[in-house]
């Protein structure tokens, strides 16, 4: 990230999708790695409800609290002096209605949060819709989404079959529609996710979803290699190498602009 610049807003991400470049997210829950990504040049830092489990340790991302999101967003804000940083709504604090989902969102933005990402195709639409008439910038997520992990029978790929993946390439331009800014595609065969990438003017974010989305994400401690539970398949472990966090992040950033990561050992 150019400090030239100035903040990473909705217009550069824009800017940077326009010109076919390649957008890195991580997540990020705290001050010290705020700062290392954002040397690093990552764009974007996702305080995820992923936090749930790498520093939890819960089985999934249901236990996470609006405040434990609030709480890692200020941390991270005080790091970050240029990144843009996406804050997950968890889960139960968006889904009963759109009034509901923007004063949760308010809080988020209140603490340093510059965009909200919540997960869900269609049935998100008003809310989506709701969320940016009011001013709140929104993350789109579709394909495997965390918070319905129960429902959708354990951390499976999505949209491999042909009624799939076109509900969930209706549901892309739903969300579009909606004024959301951007999406992130999880766990999705990367032909569809390429596809899906096409069909839409918002860039992207792919994880374990193939090369051809406009960006990529992976959760910090996995692309450190440092969360113990299971490695998925979409996973890359930047500090096998050697060197230090800074350099395995700068190979990350460096990776991901280069349209290296993710090879095709990563995607489904």
């Amino acid at each position: 990230m150019n400090a030239a610049r100035g903040p990473f807003t909705i217009t550069e991400l824009n800017r940077l999708h326009g010109a076919g470049e390649k957008i890195v997210m991580l997540t990020c829950y705290d001050a010290s790695f705020a700062t290392l990504a954002e040397q690093a040049g990552v764009e974007l830092l996702l305080v995820g409800d992923s936090l749930g489990m790498v520093i939890q340790g819960h089985s999934t991302t249901h236990p996470v609290k609006l405040d434990d999101i609030i709480y890692h967003v200020r941390a991270v804000a005080r790091g970050a002096k240029r990144a843009m940083i996406v804050a997950d709504l968890p889960f139960g604090t968006y889904q009963t209605s759109p009034e509901t989902a923007f004063a949760n969102a308010a809080r988020c933005l209140a603490a340093g949060a510059h965009v909200v990402k919540l997960e869900g195709g269609r049935v998100m639409h008003p809310t989506v819709r709701f969320l940016v008439e009011r001013g709140i910038p929104v993350c789109g997520h579709i394909g495997l989404t965390p918070q319905s992990v129960h429902q959708l029978g354990g951390y499976r790929v999505q949209g491999k079959d042909e009624q799939s993946a076109n509900m969930l390439r209706s549901d892309a331009k739903l969300l579009e529609e909606s004024g959301a800014s951007l999406l992130v595609l999880e766990a999705i065969p990367a032909a569809l996710a390429k596809a899906i990438t096409g069909e839409l003017a918002i860039p992207t974010i792919g994880i374990g979803a193939g090369v051809g989305c406009s960006g990529q994400v992976l959760v910090l401690y996995d692309a450190l290699g440092i969360y113990p539970g299971r490695v998925a398949r979409f996973v890359r472990n930047f500090m096998t190498d050697g060197g230090s966090v800074g350099e395995a992040l700068q190979r990350y950033v460096h990776d991901v602009k280069a349209g290296t990561f993710p090879a095709a050992e990563h995607a489904f």
